[in-house]
């Protein structure tokens, strides 16, 4: 497969960004960047680190950081699956970039920044849940702020009705560890005890 090679050579197929492509980027948040973070619950956070890069998913009831000021998220580290892939790189290299979704809205917010991680107890206690603390937060000092055009949410359908039926489909997380382990996991009662044991491990 013939492979581009060199900036001059994509950027002859491309051409020149769009004047709102550049005048979008800020170096800290605007109040409209505010409003759309606060309204997010979702993020996926991206990390780098010797081992290569990792894109982890994060969820929370309603918004999944908090705003520090308007260069400093904080996000509380919830339970998950203990791997640690995104802390690990962290510690190791701080380059992290983040994509906001919400609910509905087909515009999408990404942050570039530099992170780091703490389990200092005045950044851990104000997102204490039913007396749980995440065991970590993830400082990210922001770098680069903007929307991204909503085309590839359209082209997706991603909120639309009829585009979700397609999940109904789809092998179950137990499915998925039978085939994996070949035979001896038991992934009916996996997919059968998940919604039990995911209700009183969410923090």
């Amino acid at each position: 497969m013939p492979a581009i090679t060199t900036l001059e050579e994509l950027e002859k197929i491309y051409g020149a960004p769009a004047r709102v492509s550049l005048t979008k980027v800020l170096d800290s948040l605007s109040p409209a960047y505010k409003k759309f973070i606060l309204a997010s619950p979702f993020v996926a956070l991206a990390s780098v680190g010797p081992e290569g890069l990792d894109c982890s998913p994060r969820g929370d009831q309603k918004t999944v950081v908090s705003i520090a000021d308007d260069k400093t998220l904080l996000m509380p580290d919830w339970r998950g699956n203990n791997r640690i892939d995104t802390l690990r790189n962290i510690v190791r290299d701080s380059r992290v970039a983040l994509m906001f979704m919400v609910p509905g809205s087909e515009t999408v917010l990404r942050v570039n920044g530099r992170a780091i991680v703490t389990a200092d107890d005045e950044f851990r206690l104000p997102f204490k849940v039913d007396d749980k603390l995440p065991r970590t937060v993830i400082a990210i000092d922001i770098t680069q702020v903007y929307f991204q055009c909503a085309r590839a949410i359209k082209r997706a359908r991603l909120w639309k009705a009829g585009s979700q039926s397609a999940a109904l489909n789809l092998p179950t997380v137990g499915d998925m560890l039978k085939e994996i382990t070949k035979g001896p996991f038991d992934g009916k009662e996996y997919d059968a005890n998940w919604p039990a044991r995911a209700e009183k491990t969410l923090w």
